[in-house]
Formats: C-alpha cells, sequence, structure tokens
C-alpha cells in the first residue's frame, strides 16, 4: 500500500508531497519503467528525503534502482535536497541542467542567493544544509537530449524564462511533460468541478524574463501534450485551455510591471495589482474570492511581485545602456 503523501498517477508515475511549505503544494516524482528502473523528478528539500525513500520502498524498490536524480531546475524546492537524497541512492546519477551544475556540486552561492530572497531563519527551518554532489555523479543535460530509463525515453529540451538554468523533460510514455515552474503553478484547491484547473504563472526571482518564458511554453504546447507535471502541484490535464489562460496572465503580468515601473511603492503596488489580477480570474474560473482562498496565493505573489521587481531593474538597466 503506498503512504498517503504518495499518489499513483498511472503508468508507474508517482507523485510525492514533498510536505513543504503545506499539503499538496510541491511535488517530486518518482518514474519507473518497465524493468524496473527508477528516476526521481524534482526532489523537494532536504526535509522529503525520508519521503522519497518511502515512496520507493512502497513500491518495493531497493535504492540502488535509481539510475538518475533529475532536478527541473535549482530552485531549492526543487532541488534543494538532491545532494542529501543522492547520498542514499548508490547508482544513481544527477542530471542537471549545465547552468546548474556547478551549483550543485558547491551550493554555496545557490544557499546565500536563496537567503537573500527569503531569510536566514527561514533557510534554517524550510532548507537545511545543502548536500554538495560529488562532481563524478553529474552529467548534463544539452537541448533535445534523450535519456534511457530502462526501457522509458525521457526527452529533454531547454526552457529559460523562469530561470536560465531551467530544462523540462518529455515522457514518452505518458506524452506528458515534467516542468517544474516554466508551465506555471496549479494548486488543487481552484480546481472547478465542469471547469478543471486553474493555473498562473511564476516570476520568482532572481531570472525571470518574459520573452523567453512565454517561447517556452509555446515549445512545450507544440509537443501536443496529453498532460502536464507540475511541481506545485500534480498532474493537470485540459492542456490546450491552460496554455491559453497562462500566456494571458503572464501578458497582464507584463503589463502591470512596467505600468508600475517607477512607481515610489512599487513592491506593494505590484502585489496589490497581482492580487486584483489573480481575483478576478479565480472569479471568472467560478471560485468565490474568500480571505482564506487569497491566503493560499500569498506566498506566490509575494515572490511573483519579488521577480518581476527584479526583471523591472534589469531592463531599465539594459535601456540605460542603448545609445542615445
Amino acid at each position: 500500500m503506498l503512504p498517503d503523501f504518495v499518489e499513483d498517477l498511472g503508468h508507474n508515475v508517482f507523485a510525492i508531497d514533498t510536505g513543504f511549505h503545506r499539503p499538496r503544494f510541491d511535488a517530486a516524482y518518482l518514474v519507473v519503467s518497465d524493468d524496473g528502473r527508477a528516476a526521481f523528478i524534482d526532489t523537494g528539500t532536504n526535509h522529503a528525503v525520508a519521503r522519497n525513500l518511502a515512496a520507493l520502498d512502497a513500491l518495493g524498490l531497493a535504492p540502488d534502482a535509481v539510475d538518475f536524480v533529475i532536478p527541473t531546475h535549482v530552485h531549492l524546492d526543487h532541488a534543494g535536497g538532491a545532494g542529501a537524497l543522492m547520498r542514499e541512492l548508490p547508482a544513481a546519477t544527477l542530471v542537471v541542467h549545465p547552468r546548474g551544475r556547478r551549483h550543485m556540486i558547491n551550493p554555496t552561492i545557490l544557499y546565500h542567493s536563496a537567503q537573500s530572497v527569503y531569510g536566514a531563519d527561514e533557510m534554517q527551518r524550510s532548507y537545511g544544509a545543502l548536500i554538495p554532489v560529488p562532481a563524478e555523479r553529474v552529467r548534463i543535460t544539452h537541448e533535445s537530449m534523450d535519456l534511457m530509463l530502462g526501457s522509458r525515453r525521457l526527452h529533454f529540451i531547454d526552457t529559460p524564462g523562469h530561470a536560465r538554468h531551467h530544462h523540462c523533460i518529455w515522457d514518452e510514455r505518458t506524452r506528458g511533460w515534467f516542468t517544474g515552474d516554466t508551465f506555471g503553478l496549479s494548486y488543487r484547491e481552484f480546481d472547478v468541478a465542469g471547469r478543471g484547473a486553474w493555473i498562473l504563472p511564476t516570476s520568482t526571482p532572481v531570472q525571470f524574463d518574459p520573452e523567453p518564458l512565454r517561447d517556452s511554453i509555446r515549445r512545450l504546447l507544440a509537443f501536443d501534450p496529453a498532460c502536464i507535471y507540475l511541481t506545485h502541484y500534480s498532474r493537470v490535464t485540459d492542456v490546450p485551455r491552460l496554455g491559453c489562460l497562462l500566456l494571458s496572465l503572464l501578458d497582464q503580468m507584463v503589463a502591470i510591471g512596467r505600468s508600475c515601473a517607477k512607481e515610489p511603492q512599487r513592491h506593494e503596488r505590484l502585489k496589490q495589482a497581482l492580487t486584483t489580477l489573480y481575483s478576478v480570474s479565480l472569479a471568472e474560473h467560478g471560485l468565490q474570492i474568500t480571505p482564506a482562498l487569497l491566503e493560499l496565493l500569498a506566498l506566490d505573489v509575494e515572490l511573483n511581485a519579488q521577480g518581476m521587481a527584479v526583471w523591472l531593474d534589469r531592463e531599465a538597466r539594459l535601456r540605460a545602456l542603448e545609445p542615445s
């Protein structure tokens, strides 16, 4: 029997609720080939290692059945537990975007960058110390790379926009993408009977860039996926509708950012405008807007506003360098 924090999604794909922040917020995935080889896609934080190993055990898989640990990118809710998990998996190779390799081998800069966003107390509480991965156990990906998990083919594409160290993984078996944060966030609390899921983009600091993100989303959609495996949270279907909503909200976020770019209280103005944008969209989706509902988005509103500010400042610096 599977633990209650593991969901069988069919075709030997399992979503593991890592327990980060709140229930059904952050998922790691365990993918198993027909011949019993396994891979983790995203890991959660250090605190998720026990759950990941329990999922393996519940499926009757030994730690040495895991061939790959594959962070979609190196943000800590996706890869913070990678080093600690790799210590428990003697046969596994860490498969990471080339821009993320150095941060997995030496996570010092990654840790301090995250600490600048979340603060020292939150880093200790939510993430703990980051464990380096030995360089000889790390493999980098490249555009259009194929990786065989036993008899199961995984295909990689480079998907910047949320972060420059982000790739997405196409599972040929399910015609599904493991998208990390590139295809946004969709919490199950916002599902509406007869209307399905709701989704929003994530502009978490510090590398948000809307034009590459828009291109990455369109590349994902061009594969005509049957489903998307989100880190936040789990599998969604009805992908064409969600893709249209995601791109529409992204365009509106860009417009909000540019309208607030020079305001003296920019951060608060961004948060207010994003809250209004999401509230209107959720109401159109058929949900009653309540304080409890908006509280589920409070962290995302804060981080999206921070990431948009970094992007706006970067745009301003680039404009200043242009010849007059």
